[in-house]
C-alpha cells in the first residue's frame, strides 16, 4: 500500500514541493505520492478532517494556516511549541504530530557548508513569519548577539525580547536606521520579502567583505538585489533555495525515518525555476 503526503495553503498552485518530494521518491523507488492541496481560509478543519479520511501519511503547511494548525494537533514537537507554527505534520494511526521544520531548514546550509555561528554577530532583517524560527536557529548555535531590523520596531522589540529569553543577546532598530553598518556584521540575512518583485534591497551592503556571510530566504527569484549587491561584495553566499530544500529533508526525514536524497531534492528543485 502506497504513502500518500500533500501541501497544503492556499495559494497553493505554485508549490515546488510536490517536484521536489516526488524526486526522493523516484530516486529511492519508494511507493509514494504527494500533492498540492488547496484550502481556502476558514476550511481548515474540514480539509483536516478530509486528509484523516484519505489516511494521508503526512502534509506540509503553508500560507495561512501555519499557526491555527496548531490547534489541531495531538501532539507537538519542541520545534514547535518554541516557534508557535507547524509547516509539518505526520499522521501516525490517526494521532497528529506538528513539527516545525524552518529552523533546520534555515541551519542546513551553514552546516552543509560548514560556516562557523558561534560567536558571530548577526543582522536580521525583518521580523515577521520566519524570522522567529531563525533567531531560535541562531541562539540554538550560540551566535553572540543579534540586531533586528524591521520597518515596524515594535515587532522588531518583541523579537528581541523573544531572543533574549532563549539566550541571545538582541536589539532592535528600524531599517532606517541600519544605513552603513552592515560592515560590522559576521551574517546578514534578508527575512523580508522584499526581493520577490525584483523591488531594491532594503539596507546597504558597502562594506562587508569576503568573509561575511550573506543569506536570502527568498528563493525566487534566486538573484535577488540583496544577493546580487553581497555578490558585488565578494562575500559568503546562501540563496533561499538552500533553506526551502533543508526544510524539504527534515520533513522527508520525519516522515520516512531514512537519509533524504540531497542531490535529486536539489536537481528537481533548481529544475522548477
Amino acid at each position: 500500500m502506497g504513502k500518500s503526503f500533500a501541501v497544503i495553503g492556499d495559494p497553493i498552485d505554485h508549490s515546488l514541493s510536490p517536484n521536489i518530494h516526488s524526486a526522493a521518491f523516484r530516486e529511492l523507488d519508494l511507493d509514494s505520492s504527494y500533492i498540492a492541496y488547496r484550502i481556502p481560509k476558514g476550511e481548515l478543519e474540514i480539509g483536516i478532517d478530509g486528509l484523516k479520511k484519505i489516511k494521508i501519511h503526512g502534509f506540509n503547511i503553508t500560507i495561512p494556516h501555519k499557526i491555527e494548525m496548531m490547534r489541531y494537533l495531538d501532539k507537538i514537537d519542541e520545534s514547535c511549541s518554541l516557534i508557535g507554527a507547524v509547516n509539518t505534520v505526520s499522521n501516525i494511526d490517526g494521532v497528529l504530530k506538528g513539527y516545525n521544520t524552518d529552523m533546520d531548514g534555515f541551519l542546513e546550509p551553514f552546516k552543509k557548508k560548514e560556516l562557523n555561528i558561534i560567536g558571530t554577530k548577526i543582522l536580521l532583517v525583518g521580523a515577521g513569519g520566519a524570522a522567529r524560527a531563525i533567531v531560535a536557529g541562531f541562539a540554538k548555535e550560540k551566535a553572540k548577539s543579534i540586531t533586528i531590523a524591521n520597518r515596524s520596531l515594535e515587532k522588531a522589540i518583541n523579537l528581541s525580547k523573544f531572543a533574549k529569553t532563549i539566550g541571545l543577546d538582541a536589539n532592535a532598530i528600524e531599517i532606517k536606521d541600519v544605513k552603513d553598518t552592515a560592515k560590522d556584521y559576521n551574517i546578514i540575512v534578508n527575512a523580508t520579502s522584499v526581493g520577490l518583485k525584483n523591488e531594491s534591497s532594503v539596507i546597504e551592503l558597502k562594506g562587508i567583505n569576503e568573509k561575511t556571510i550573506v543569506y536570502d530566504i527568498i528563493y525566487m527569484p534566486m538573484n535577488t538585489d540583496f544577493i546580487k549587491k553581497a555578490k558585488e561584495e565578494k562575500a559568503i553566499i546562501i540563496y533561499g533555495y538552500e533553506m526551502l530544500l533543508g526544510q524539504a529533508v527534515r520533513a522527508f526525514e520525519i516522515w520516512h525515518g531514512i537519509e533524504a536524497p540531497y542531490n535529486a531534492m536539489k536537481k528537481a528543485l533548481l529544475g522548477g525555476f
